[in-house]
């Protein structure tokens, strides 16, 4: 995901926060906000995998084996295009996403469902 695509998630954001952008349907809304809450834990899962990534072995005592073990760590995290960064990159993204439907279907309901949302997601993870 690029820089310009990061930047144009939290300008819809800020303007959703200022009240010039909003979903007009709460059934919409409504869905595109569990879409959102799933996307994030199917992220957060990634994320995890990610980290077991980062402990590279076994390709031998020498220095080759040393600088490609360092290569494949550098890809798992630490650089802009990793794995980890783009994963929270998304994770950004999609949580601006869900504030977006979050503010539309309180300007349409007057109900906010922000923090119901985070309930939920962390309800059902809880099990």
């Amino acid at each position: 995901m690029s820089e310009s695509d990061i930047a144009t998630w939290e300008q819809f954001a800020a303007q959703a926060r200022a009240g010039e952008l909003y979903l007009d349907s709460e059934e919409a809304a409504r869905q595109c906000l569990t879409a959102c809450d799933q996307r994030i834990q199917d992220l957060r899962d990634m994320a995890r995998y990610v980290r077991q990534t980062q402990n590279v072995s076994g390709f031998g005592d020498f220095d080759m084996a040393n600088d490609l073990a360092g290569m494949f760590e550098k890809q798992a995290s630490g650089e802009d295009n990793s794995i980890e960064s783009v994963i929270n990159n998304h994770m950004e993204v999609v949580k601006d996403m869900g504030e977006i439907m979050a503010l539309s279907i309180k300007r349409i309901t007057g109900q906010d469902v922000t923090n119901t949302a985070n309930f939920n997601t962390n309800t059902e993870a809880m099990g």
